[in-house]
């Protein structure tokens, strides 16, 4: 599966005020990517959304103070292959020319064996609804990799008109991001 679709998406992906320099990291854009998969008439489309941004504070010794804050810029997905392309654009579909943005903005990361569960909230054309970001995240020599998704109700979000009977009910989000510790 490709990463994410922030429908975002979305997730997406952030924005905290100020970032402690022990634990804030900043996102290598060129290496990372937020994507999604879905079904449409048993066909499997993909889709990348280019435009995003992400503030991440993670110290993976001590998660107390850990946050994510992600945004996608909703008009920057692109589908594979494009037929679906006007439907995602569209007022039924993330409607991007009124809600411009996609954002995840988790309240607590907690840890287990290796996987992480940022538990926040996801909001799609002006609807918000709790949602579990889990991901995997290997540090080496102060560069972070970290692959990750969720599964997603495309009408939890107002995503879909009636003519969509066709289109999967969920979309599986996918995020792989890249970035270093601040020094």
């Amino acid at each position: 599966m490709r990463p994410l679709f922030a429908l975002a998406p979305l997730a997406l992906l952030v924005t905290t005020p100020a970032l402690a320099q022990s634990d804030a990291w900043i996102v290598d854009y060129d290496a990372s990517s937020v994507g999604l998969q879905t079904e449409v008439f048993g066909t499997t489309i993909q889709g990348d959304f280019p435009q995003f941004s992400a503030d991440i504070r993670l110290d993976p010794e001590d998660l107390s103070d850990a946050r994510i804050e992600a945004v996608v810029q909703a008009g920057s997905g692109q589908l594979d292959p494009t037929e679906r392309q006007s439907d995602m654009e569209g007022e039924a579909g993330l409607n991007p020319s009124e809600h411009p943005e996609m954002r995840f903005v988790s309240e607590t990361i907690t840890r287990e064996g290796d996987v992480y569960t940022a538990l926040g909230t996801l909001t799609i054309k002006g609807v918000s609804q709790e949602q579990a970001l889990t991901f995997t995240l290997d540090i080496t020599d102060g560069r972070g990799v970290a692959d990750g998704g969720f599964t997603l109700a495309r009408r939890d979000f107002g995503v879909g008109a009636g003519d969509w009977g066709a289109a999967a009910a969920q979309i599986d989000v996918r995020v792989h991001i890249e970035a270093e510790r601040e020094d």
